[in-house]
């Protein structure tokens, strides 16, 4: 078979995926499997998660490679998050990678989760001359805004030049739905309940980073970082705990808990609360759900996708930046798409995001990050162990 296959392996959180890529960005096969026992929780439960991934992982990349048409022979590597993620769900799947590299004698590549995420829009959108790009990385557990380089070698460079100071937008979707008593994941029914609410715009004030009087930050926060002076005042931080507190405010000043005890048990009694998020049935849910909820849902989205797009444009418009790349399982929102596509087409700022499979955790994006590392030949240890904490630049 022509040209050069990746075996990539994700299990960073509550997704087992095996996917086949040929030259970075020709997808043969793409396998997910889902964790819907955490809808159970309210929140991913990590020993649950570690359990489940021990279940699927050889069976997924049996899939994998049954989709693909291929065998162990035809692959040129094997991929494999290293991190950031849960530690055992790493651990499952940096073990099953390292066991078949050494088995079928391939080179190990090991890969950050969020370069994956961003390379999961570079595989489908040619952005060959614009250089830097701004990548908003946004999801459950991340959201991140990184200067994107590529350098002579082809290979790329990231800079964090913003961040969450608190929840993750995803997280906040999620922590709101909940207390609103969606089921878990709560971010795609916030998106397809805001669409029959009308959002106040006054609800949820745009978010303030506090700064220190000299205009910096706090100073623990620039050491975690490792930034220069130059750097920490120039960041484009965000934060979305306040948007979250002002929902359950909301919540409490409104009375609203017994609406929502009653929707939570109707939601059980109808079995939605085990519905996948791309199978919403939106004809059985909506009679539960009071205008004043979908108000509310419109306005937290509102102003969440304001706040992201606020940081992103402005780090984009300071730096420079050639091209804006939005990836991460928020990526999928359809609000967050059309607001961001209108921001750039009126700044005339080319922007793309991924296909909404590839939104969320896939193991596609793994095998197209290892791409450019694969050709440099920077190639993992047999020692290899899980980085919960990796962080990327």
């Amino acid at each position: 078979m022509p040209g050069t296959l990746i075996l990539g392996i994700e299990s960073s959180c509550d997704e087992t995926s095996a996917a086949v890529v040929r030259d970075g960005h020709e997808v043969l096969s793409n396998a997910v499997a889902s964790q819907l026992i955490h809808s159970n929780y309210g929140g991913v439960v990590p020993e649950l998660a570690s359990r489940e991934h021990l279940r699927a992982i050889v069976p997924i990349v049996r899939e994998a490679m049954q989709r693909a048409g291929v065998s162990y022979s035809d692959l040129a590597a094997v991929a494999v998050t290293e991190g950031p993620g849960l530690a055992g769900a790493l651990l499952v799947g940096i073990s099953f990678a390292k066991a078949l590299a050494f088995g079928a004698d391939l080179p190990l590549i090991a890969v950050n989760h969020l370069e994956g995420h961003i390379h999961a829009v570079l595989m489908g959108n040619d952005f060959a001359d614009a250089n830097p790009l701004l990548a908003l990385v946004v999801s459950g557990g991340h959201t991140h805004l990184y200067l994107a380089t590529r350098t002579p070698k082809q290979t790329w460079h990231y800079r964090n030049v913003g961040k969450t100071l608190d929840d993750a937008a995803g997280e906040a979707y999620d922590k709101v739905a909940k207390l609103l008593g969606l089921p878990y994941p709560g971010g795609p029914w916030m998106d397809v309940l805001a669409a029959h609410g009308t959002a106040d715009t006054t609800l949820f004030p745009f978010a303030q980073i506090k700064k220190k009087a000299t205009g910096n930050t706090a100073p623990k926060l620039a050491r975690e970082a490792a930034l220069s002076p130059e750097d920490e005042a120039t960041r484009f931080d965000m934060s979305f705990s306040g948007i979250k507190t002002a929902a359950r405010r909301y919540v409490e000043l409104h009375g609203m808990q017994s609406v929502i005890a009653a929707r939570e048990q109707a939601f059980r009694d109808l079995g939605l609360h085990k519905a996948k998020p791309d199978n919403i049935n939106l004809a059985r849910a909506l009679p539960h759900i009071d205008a004043q909820t979908l108000n509310l849902i419109a306005s937290f989205q509102n102003a969440v996708v304001k706040n992201l797009a606020r940081a992103t444009f402005n780090a984009a418009q300071h730096y420079g930046a050639r091209g804006i790349l939005v990836s991460g399982g928020v990526a999928a929102n359809s609000h967050l798409r059309q607001v961001f596509a209108n921001m750039a087409s009126t700044a005339g700022m080319p922007i793309a995001f991924p296909s909404i499979a590839l939104s969320t955790d896939n193991a596609a994006m793994i095998a197209a990050a290892a791409w450019p590392k694969f050709l440099g030949r920077h190639f993992a240890s047999d020692t290899l162990e899980p980085t919960p904490q990796l962080r990327l630049g």
